[in-house]
């Protein structure tokens, strides 16, 4: 079967575009959609890469793309005023219940992309977090239990590195096989690899 692998933080609000867009394009295409929660920051201090919003033309500039993605895609999108967010505890609980909790994973996605890039909310603020969480029917202090054990920090911290060893410098990237694209505008891209047949 086909497959495409998504590399994804929940602190960039292009991942959070893929993220709408992913699934759809994989039925389609009748390929599997992976998820690979990696750590963000890590891959940007491996790489030597920055964040746009540390260079305030670049910034504004991709703020102004994102909404037209968002508008393109119909999906709701907001700049989080409260950006940027320390995404740690929050890639160790999407990998925490992609290996102990799979069948929570999804609705943990939507909670968090929703609350990030949609409603503004502050998820630097553990109790915003904790209220998000509720929201959606998950146990705030079992999640940060899960995202503390040793198995899941060290899963993130490997696929990170895993990541930046196959040339990953920024989220969200997806691999189709070994064609690696980044971003949310080459969606196209990944579409006409499985149309080759990965």
């Amino acid at each position: 079967m086909k497959v495409v692998e998504f590399f994804f933080d929940f602190g960039s609000p292009a991942a959070y575009l893929a993220w709408t867009q992913l699934p759809a394009l994989c039925t389609e295409a009748g390929a599997e959609l992976v998820y690979r929660p990696l750590l963000l920051g890590g891959v940007f201090q491996a790489t030597g890469n920055r964040s746009p919003a540390e260079v305030p033309a670049k910034g504004r500039y991709m703020h102004r793309d994102l909404r037209r993605h968002a508008a393109r895609y119909g999906v709701p999108y907001r700049h989080n005023p409260h950006f940027p967010v320390n995404t740690l505890l929050l890639m160790r609980g999407a990998t925490g219940l992609q290996m102990h909790q799979p069948e929570r994973f999804a609705d943990y996605g939507r909670a968090v992309y929703q609350a990030m890039w949609v409603d503004e909310r502050d998820m630097n603020d553990p109790a915003v977090v904790a209220e998000v969480l509720a929201a959606a029917s998950l146990d705030p202090a079992a999640l940060v239990a899960l995202a503390g054990r040793q198995d899941v920090k060290d899963r993130l911290k490997a696929v990170t590195t895993e990541a930046v060893e196959r040339g990953v410098f920024g989220a969200p990237t997806m691999f189709v096989g070994d064609e690696m694209f980044w971003g949310q505008d080459r969606l196209d891209f990944v579409r006409e690899a499985l149309q080759r047949g990965g």
